[in-house]
């Protein structure tokens, strides 16, 4: 079940970073699931580092860091998905 939980997060966290970065990202959706789901424990990996895993109510800070890091993830393949679909 925690796979099924993994894939669900990864694609909403995944999404959201798109939504965050300007212009078109020509990646396909399983790309931005599996990207979704790398940034999410790198977040959670620097949440811990900055001592904000663990809060009372929603860890908004922790939620921000997973999505920026998928975002960054994305901003750094889509030039080499580009390139390899041309």
């Amino acid at each position: 079940m925690s796979i099924l939980w993994a894939i669900i997060a990864g694609l909403v966290i995944g999404l959201l970073a798109k939504l965050v970065i300007p212009g078109r990202q020509p990646i396909p959706l399983w790309l931005t699931v599996l990207l979704g789901i790398v940034g999410g424990i790198i977040g959670n990996f620097l949440a811990s580092a900055f001592g904000v895993a663990d809060t009372d109510g929603v860890d908004w800070i922790r939620h921000f860091f997973q999505i920026g890091a998928a975002a960054v993830l994305i901003l750094l393949v889509t030039p080499f998905w580009s390139r390899r679909r041309v």
